[in-house]
């Protein structure tokens, strides 16, 4: 599709995942585009190199010249992530540029295209990314935003062979952050998970399950609604739209798995539907919560006439997303994984899986909350969750967007955890906890900036296997 009258797009937070996959996208579709983020990264480093213009100074003066000069033919788009005192937000505002966000762009985009939504407190990203990796790999075309790093691309954009004569299907992870997802078109929903999270935005539990169902709601009438086993259950089957509705889950009665072996790096399964059962699927990204997903995406894939051939090779060859269990250590004598969880529900999840692929090994886990308001309001289940492990390392509250609450800390959380071995560990002497600690399984868990210690955690654990590598 194209922005009729516009040449160049400036995006405001373009280091973030959800802002970096559009601006690929209107790169590829041949826009001029810039942008500006409070840092620099590894993702905007690779955004320059693709020829997009960054700057990391909130400034009037680093806004290129050519959207100053053409303003009507300027693009700006922004995330609730800027701050309100913004000089470069506050100047498009007073000038009236054409701002719009993330939200609504990708609502823009998605009116456009048939469009599968993949929505839900857990799972999403995952799961999207196999939709669109199992349509891709079986030659549809196909564009994916998504909301993390695909192994097989490197990338949060997935693009489909523009040469192909079928219609393009646009697979997007629906937010439910800021309500974003609202703003979204689809002809088809996955909601795969409905539990309570962002209490900032919706106040309490019966908010965000409103916010759930209005989303569901937007589906196109001839579309249909893939939901998760619990999902349906916490929504209510009678609050859905009236629309082709299947259910799936690990043990559901609509569409499951059967006989799921876990495996050291991989689960196998069969998987059910009460019209196919496709026997041995080999999952190499593990968890049972992981072959869950997988469910969505065949039944999604089946239905798009993918054969279960190509659905076998396109499971198998999927690589995963960057920190959803991702494994970077794994020699038979010490593993080491590391996972985007920073919910009591996905934390439990990642943690059974580890405890069936590792049933006699002692499992140590270091866990950065994410949020002030989320470490208060699910303390009980945070506690209770990292009660899965042998020994917990807790590190301080990442505080992302909030100020600090009066009286909520890590520390909160160590009394509700039921194991001798817990304690709170500064990240500036975490490398010299683990050398005493010496772990055998060791899992870090969050959302915050924790993924910046997972390379040197790797690079030590892998030296200390084998210290005589160059």
């Amino acid at each position: 599709m194209s922005f009729e009258g516009i040449n160049s797009v400036h995006l405001l937070g373009i280091g973030g995942i959800g802002m970096s996959a559009l601006a690929r996208w209107f790169r590829h579709e041949g826009y001029a585009v810039s942008g500006y983020d409070r840092t620099p990264s590894p993702l905007t480093d690779e955004l320059m190199a693709e020829g997009m213009q960054i700057s990391f100074v909130d400034s009037i003066d680093t806004i290129p010249e050519g959207i100053i000069n053409n303003p009507a033919k300027a693009l700006v788009i922004w995330t609730p992530a800027m701050p309100k005192e913004s000089d470069q937000l506050n100047f498009f505002r007073e000038k009236d540029f054409l701002l719009k966000k993330r939200s609504e762009v990708l609502g823009m985009v998605t009116s456009a295209y048939y469009t599968i939504a993949v929505a839900g407190t857990h799972g999403k990203t995952t799961t999207s990314s196999m939709i669109a990796h199992m349509l891709k790999s079986a030659g549809k075309p196909v564009v994916a935003f998504l909301g993390g790093i695909t192994q097989n691309y490197q990338s949060n954009l997935i693009l489909g062979d523009k040469k192909s004569k079928e219609p393009i299907t646009v697979v997007v992870e629906a937010d439910e952050f800021d309500r974003s997802f609202l703003r979204l078109h689809p002809n088809e929903v996955v909601l795969t998970s409905a539990d309570p999270d962002h209490l900032d935005i919706y106040g309490d539990e019966e908010h965000i399950l409103d916010g759930f169902l209005e989303f569901a709601h937007l589906i196109d009438k001839k579309g249909r609604l893939y939901v998760q086993q619990h999902a349906l259950q916490r929504l209510g089957e009678g609050k859905l739209p009236k629309v082709a509705t299947r259910e799936y889950g690990l043990r559901s009665g609509g569409i499951s798995a059967e006989n799921i072996q876990a495996r050291p790096g991989s689960f196998v399964f069969d998987y059910h539907d009460g019209k196919h059962r496709i026997k041995g699927l080999e999952l190499f990204i593990p968890g049972f919560h992981n072959v869950e997903n997988a469910l969505a995406a065949i039944a999604i894939a089946l239905d798009h006439q993918i054969s279960e051939e190509q659905i076998r090779i396109g499971l198998s060859s999927f690589k995963g997303v960057k920190r959803r269990f991702e494994i970077h250590v794994n020699d038979g004598d010490h593993v080491f994984i590391d996972d985007y969880a920073h919910h009591p529900e996905e934390i439990k999840a990642c943690l059974s899986s580890v405890r069936a692929m590792f049933p006699t090994r002692k499992l140590t886990v270091i866990f950065q909350p994410h949020l002030f308001s989320r470490t208060r309001d699910f303390a009980e289940g945070f506690s209770e969750s990292l009660s899965l492990a042998d020994s917990v390392i807790l590190l301080d509250i990442y505080p992302a967007r909030e100020i600090p609450i009066p009286g909520i800390t890590s520390a909160m959380l160590l009394d509700g955890i039921n194991t001798d071995q817990k304690e709170l560990v500064p990240k500036e002497g975490l490398m010299n906890h683990l050398e005493k600690a010496n772990p055998d399984v060791l899992v870090t868990l969050g959302a915050g900036d924790i993924d910046r210690l997972v390379p040197g955690i790797a690079a030590w654990m892998n030296e200390r296997l084998n210290p005589y590598a160059q």
